[in-house]
């Protein structure tokens, strides 16, 4: 299923899984455009101080992993509707596979990103070894609400266009065109209960820092990853008992 999800993304394109670059590519050189070349803002402190795109870059690259995996598994149960109602299918791994497929992309960006870092900052690291370990609890975290996304969606049909809202906000409340201390104070509790903003810390930590994530960190997204896994797992699994019916 993740070969067939990835495959059909691009089914007909001459280009094929490059366009899987290109975006990201061409997404990041706006946004870097805009924040470091218009309004010059700063990279955070002690993380590539003079190269802001690299400093944005490694704060995107795990937040399109998650929206991604986010947005496309919340209509995913209606886009599977003829698989779920006419045969006896797991439907729990629909998200799983959509992560997964998205982690192909992912793996590409990150080499790309590891390169420049190379070049640019002359520093590499064995602490890339623990990426996988961060990339793996975002994947937890990200599949766990999808389950909860996507069994609104089979009941409630505008929860996509909520979770599309929800995404926007969400990404303007992440450290990833600014350093948390740029944050205003009365803004700052929302970046520190965003759990999205401690897989940043570790992305940043181990590419541009070249140093493993700080132990706080990983604790605190290990905790709120598996408690959204665990409780998507179980909303998920009362929810499909209706899906035959309404799907």
């Amino acid at each position: 299923m993740v070969k067939r999800d990835f495959q059909q993304r691009y089914v007909g394109s001459a280009a094929g899984w490059i366009w899987g670059v290109i975006h990201p590519l061409v997404l990041l050189a706006s946004y870097w455009f805009i924040f470091g070349y218009i309004l010059k803002l700063p990279a955070g402190k002690g993380r590539a101080q003079e190269h802001y795109a690299l400093f944005l870059f490694a704060g995107m690259l795990p937040w399109m992993l998650f929206s991604e995996t986010l947005s496309r598994s919340t209509s995913s149960m209606l886009d599977q509707a003829s698989l779920i109602t006419k045969t006896v299918f797991p439907a729990e791994i629909v998200p799983i596979t959509i992560f997964l497929s998205a982690m192909v992309q992912h793996l590409i960006a990150v080499v790309l990103l590891f390169v420049a870092v190379g070049i640019v900052l002359h520093q590499v690291s064995f602490s890339l070894l623990l990426l996988p370990a961060c990339a793996a609890l975002l994947g937890f975290l990200a599949i766990g609400l999808a389950w909860i996304s996507s069994s609104f969606q089979v009941y409630l049909r505008d929860t996509v266009q909520v979770v599309s809202v929800i995404l926007i906000f969400w990404q303007w409340v992440t450290p990833i065109f600014l350093d948390e201390e740029k944050f205003p104070p009365n803004a700052h509790l929302l970046v520190i209960f965003n759990p999205i903003t401690y897989v940043v810390r570790c992305y940043r930590d181990v590419l541009l820092d070249a140093k493993p994530p700080a132990w706080h960190d990983m604790a605190v997204l290990a905790a709120v990853a598996a408690v959204f896994f665990v409780l998507g797992g179980l909303f998920f699994r009362h929810m499909k008992r209706g899906y035959a019916d309404v799907l």
